[in-house]
């Protein structure tokens, strides 16, 4: 760590904060990386540059950036005296998965207000004893990131929660499956929609977590010995040449060589 850059993290007693984080970088690059928790940013001092989704953005003094779950991103100093920053990592289930893909679009926020309550957090989460503050703080802090963010997910025509809506049919279907028309007549949605708002909020589109959860399955079943041809058909495949195109494909080996390999503990 280069002179005069300095590090402060703890897990406070407040449910939803999984850690609160504070830094002082001049130097320090972050390589592309994931959480899964979402990551409540602002700036002190300085600026923070960043890439997210692929798109180059960057925390200003007057901002506050949302990075959601599992996209990866990066991070640096944009200016020569580098910057301060504070952190809260928020569990993921704080806000909607559906809205992930919504804060992946835009995840640099100028509020004001929003900015002054999460300072105001920041301010009450270094002093034990006053979690009940916490709460109520953090409570109005989502409050606005929910408002923000669905407010994104109506302006594109998304409807808050559809994503997951289709994610547990697709759960439930996983060995019959679902055709893209069936799920827009249950889930009382156009197709192009379910594809657009789920492909949005978790970074793939729904066949392909389907096929997925599938090879997963099959794997699993693989591992516990069953064969090939077997494990196909119990996994939601049509044959065993339809397992083996995506096997391989997700995997790298085809399911004979991969039961071949395996010694009853997962790689």
């Amino acid at each position: 760590m280069a002179t005069g850059e300095s590090v402060s993290a703890w897990r406070p007693q407040v449910p939803g904060v999984t850690e609160v984080f504070h830094a002082h970088f001049t130097e320090h690059a972050y390589p592309m990386h994931v959480h899964d928790v979402w990551t409540l940013l602002i700036v002190d001092s300085g600026a923070v540059r960043y890439d997210l989704n692929r798109h180059a953005c960057g925390t200003l003094h007057e901002t506050v950036s949302l990075l959601p779950p599992h996209v990866p991103h990066n991070g640096s100093p944009a200016t020569p005296e580098g910057f301060r920053k504070r952190v809260l990592y928020l569990d993921a289930t704080v806000l909607d998965p559906a809205l992930i893909g919504s804060a992946a679009d835009t995840p640099d926020l100028a509020d004001p207000l929003l900015r002054m309550r999460v300072g105001q957090l920041h301010g009450v989460l270094a002093h034990r004893g006053e979690e009940l503050e916490a709460e109520s703080r953090l409570a109005f802090v989502v409050e606005r990131l929910r408002a923000h963010l669905r407010s994104r997910a109506r302006s594109e025509g998304l409807r808050p929660g559809l994503a997951q809506e289709l994610r547990d049919l697709l759960d439930a279907r996983l060995l019959q499956g679902v055709t893209l028309n069936e799920a827009a007549e249950l889930l009382h949605a156009h197709p192009a929609h379910l594809v657009r708002a789920f492909t949005g909020a978790f970074g793939i589109a729904p066949h392909q977590y389907l096929t997925s959860r599938r090879v997963e399955r099959a794997r699993s079943l693989l591992l516990d010995g069953c064969a090939p041809a077997e494990a196909a058909t119990s996994a939601g495949f049509y044959d065993q040449a339809h397992l083996g195109r995506h096997f391989k494909r997700v995997i790298g080996v085809s399911p004979g060589r991969f039961s071949c390999n395996t010694s009853g503990a997962r790689p």
